[in-house]
């Protein structure tokens, strides 16, 4: 059986310095916020080019203290509008309801996956306060209109870069193309922790200091509270296992990147939509479309493939957000309807990647 994601056999090639790294911060007695922490959150600052990394507790809560910082400031209050994509993950709607504000939501594009920056002007109003992008599948959402956008009604620009750990937009990196954004490590990414975890970048130092003291029950000075914070710190042994791992990060993702160029360059099935080629994309998640979906997953699973579905339900058909039922989005439910996950990851093999490119074009 070829797995969708063997974790195991990806960190087995760090296994010597993972080890070393988790002994050194058990050798130190210190396991939260201490030096594995400060080291990491300095590195990944450097590597996404912000002059902010604030590690927290996963991908959820790195969104969540990035829009109540904006709400501390003034920036944004309750009842607020944030735009979002309709076919994004639900966490990223989860981070605006969970602050008391709004999600306005914008359907993609079908040949990028992408929030369609020709809807995003029509979505605004007078309670718009921000557009958060999210870098779906490992693809940069980010264009120059939608920054013109932001730019023009003075909206801070949120990028949910969850997905997309290393992904370039010309020569900056996803994660400082807009005001702030949040980062997940949660062990199936790009980038990932050996448990959960996450991060915060940003340019802005009054949101930096904001975010910090939000994550730490509020504190600014320990025992003075002067927000309604949240725990949400990430804690030594993630931020040293994940500092090991961001060293082999741009090489891992060239990896994936050859994987897809085989599977696009190879899968000849007209039966099977393949996503659009693009050499910025880390492909976190490679995304085949069929009309026949369901059948194409059993069959792969017979052939001895694991796949996934990224995602089987759009958000506005979760019974969590029932208020939204009535409302269609045809291109992300689309997406949702025909979208099949299959294996892209640094720890597969050409023949792993061949017999995967065979059993799609002999699908019928």
């Amino acid at each position: 059986m070829i797995r969708y994601l063997d974790l195991k056999l990806i960190n087995d090639k760090h296994d010597a310095e993972l080890r070393q790294a988790v002994n050194d911060v058990l050798d130190s007695g210190w396991y939260l916020k201490g030096e594995a922490t400060k080291r990491f959150e300095a590195h990944y600052a450097k590597y996404i080019g912000s002059r902010h990394c604030i590690g927290c507790g996963n991908g959820l809560d790195a969104l969540m203290l990035i829009l109540r910082g904006y709400m501390e400031l003034g920036v944004m209050q309750s009842g607020d509008e944030v735009i979002v994509p309709a076919n994004t993950y639900i966490a990223s709607i989860l981070s605006i309801t969970q602050c008391g504000l709004k999600p306005v939501l914008v359907e993609p594009r079908f040949d990028t996956l992408q929030i369609d920056d020709a809807r995003i002007e029509a979505a605004i109003t007078e309670r718009t306060k921000a557009v958060m992008i999210v870098h779906l599948y490992g693809r940069c959402a980010y264009t120059t209109r939608i920054g013109q956008i932001c730019q023009k009604y003075q909206l801070k620009l949120i990028e949910d870069n969850a997905q997309a750990h290393g992904c370039v937009f010309g020569e900056r990196r996803t994660g400082s193309l807009g005001d702030a954004a949040g980062h997940s490590f949660y062990p199936g990414k790009n980038l990932g922790a050996m448990g959960d975890a996450g991060a915060v970048t940003t340019d802005d130092d009054d949101l930096a200091e904001v975010v910090v003291a939000l994550g730490s029950y509020g504190c600014r000075q320990k025992y003075i509270h002067d927000y309604q914070g949240r725990n949400s710190r990430i804690d030594e042994i993630q931020a040293a296992v994940l500092d090991v791992k961001l060293k082999y990060l741009d090489a891992e993702n060239r990896r994936r990147k050859e994987i897809a160029a085989m599977y696009i360059n190879k899968v000849e099935n007209p039966l099977i939509h393949m996503p659009v080629s693009d050499r910025a994309s880390v492909w976190h998640i490679f995304p085949v479309f069929c009309e026949h979906r369901d059948a194409l997953q059993q069959y792969l699973q017979r052939g001895g493939v694991e796949t996934q579905i990224h995602y089987p339900i759009p958000p506005h058909q979760q019974k969590c957000y029932r208020e939204w039922s009535h409302l269609s989005f045809p291109i992300t439910e689309q997406i949702h309807q025909q979208e099949l996950s299959i294996p892209c990851h640094q720890a597969m093999t050409d023949e792993d990647v061949n017999q995967i490119i065979d059993l799609l074009n002999m699908f019928s």
